[in-house]
């Protein structure tokens, strides 16, 4: 294990909504974890906008803001960096602070291609520098805590998960044009946000070994570009000149797990009405649990321990006896809650803990568990334009569980 270091230096690339997210992270973090840390600065903000790393910077508590991710790779003073800016720019900007001696904690997905994917954990490798992937939702408590009641047998074997993450951030045709809306078959709410509902599934579950009945729809065909920047999926002022949308609003397909458990997903960003919602229900031979992330601090849950006078689903209110809660929180008491911000805030934790080489916390999703990611994007996408046909999944050596 390499010593603990004195102090790190931290850096977010990316100040839009994700990368918000991260710089308000690693705030928190620091101060709330701040006993079991080395010194932790947070010293710079990068974004191409001025405007937007300037106010990030100054609202977060950051020491200065940069226009170019270079300079944050050849800065002396940062150790820690955050990538968050769009899928295709990562490659670069990640192999880059990797051979400036950073240590890299990327958001998912990994890269635009797998060929990227390999490259960059290929050079993750090399470096000798701790990497990890923005699987957020790894960090939920609750989570966590129906992973542990599957993993210890107390509900029996998994035999089926039903997952979704519907939003509707793409529903309206006046949404102004972004990168998200480019790139082609796949990259759209697959990538966005079908990447972490498939991490979620695997998380919980274990590998997904096949993929089949999956189905790629676009109901919005063409955007109108903002007139300047935008911010994440805000309004904007748009232009006369519109473009070819080129993914998908709306993917759905089933899978088979390693264990012989299965699957059935959906995600979408035309979901009206629901901005932002997550879920899943776990049937297991013993038991059964149910998470919503509108009701964050909380799962249902089912065994067979009651009687049939009183059987039935029971609210599991998250406290100190589940994960990251003791210690975790300002007031880590039973049924005080938190929300998919603070995952942000544990997630910042856990990869600070990982590069100053501290132990007790699950290591974050790792480059590998990236490049599996996308090898199941991939798979879905194949079986969309062979009609639904099954297709076996690649599977990846060194995952982080």
């Amino acid at each position: 294990m390499s010593p603990t270091p004195s102090a790190l230096g931290v850096a977010v690339i990316g100040a839009g909504m994700a990368g918000r997210a991260h710089i308000a992270g690693y705030r928190t973090a620091t101060t709330a974890f701040a006993s079991n840390l080395p010194e932790v600065r947070l010293v710079a903000i990068g974004d191409v906008n001025a405007e937007f790393a300037t106010a990030a910077a100054r609202r977060f508590g950051y020491e200065r803001a940069e226009t170019d991710w270079k300079v944050i790779a050849d800065a002396p003073d940062i150790d820690v960096v955050s990538v968050v800016v769009a899928n295709p720019l990562h490659r670069e900007i990640v192999e880059g602070l990797l051979a400036g001696g950073k240590h890299v904690l990327c958001e998912k997905p990994l890269a635009p291609t797998i060929e990227d994917a390999e490259a960059m954990v290929a050079a993750a490798r090399s470096s000798g520098r701790e990497t990890a992937v923005g699987f957020t939702f790894r960090r939920s408590p609750a989570i966590a805590a129906v992973k542990q009641q599957l993993d210890s047998g107390s509900i029996g074997r998994a035999l089926h998960f039903n997952g979704h993450y519907w939003c509707d951030y793409g529903v309206s045709p006046d949404g102004p044009m972004s990168w998200r809306y480019k790139g082609g078959p796949g990259s759209g709410a697959l990538a966005d946000i079908g990447s972490h509902l498939i991490d979620l599934a695997e998380f919980v579950c274990g590998p997904i070994t096949a993929v089949r009945g999956a189905t790629l729809s676009t109901f919005i065909t063409e955007r109108a570009k903002p007139v300047g920047a935008a911010v994440g999926h805000a309004a904007a002022t748009l232009s006369e000149e519109r473009e070819p949308v080129e993914n998908e609003d709306l993917v759905t397909f089933t899978a088979t797990f390693a264990s012989g458990a299965s699957a059935t997903l959906t995600a979408s960003r035309v979901s009206f009405g629901l901005p932002n919602s997550l879920g899943f229900e776990l049937f297991a031979s013993d038991g059964a649990a149910t998470f919503d992330l509108a009701r964050a601090g909380e799962f249902g849950f089912i065994d067979g321990k009651p009687d049939h006078v009183t059987q039935g689903f029971r609210q599991v209110l998250i406290g100190p006896d589940h994960p990251y809660i003791a210690g975790g929180l300002p007031m880590d008491f039973p049924s005080v809650n938190y929300g998919q911000n603070d995952l942000f805030t544990f997630q910042a934790r856990a990869f600070l803990e990982q590069v100053a080489g501290i132990e007790g916390l699950p290591r974050n999703p790792s480059f590998e568990d990236g490049l599996h990611n996308l090898r199941l994007l991939r798979a879905v996408v194949e079986s969309a334009e062979a009609g639904g046909r099954e297709v076996t999944v690649e599977s990846t050596q060194e995952r982080t569980t």
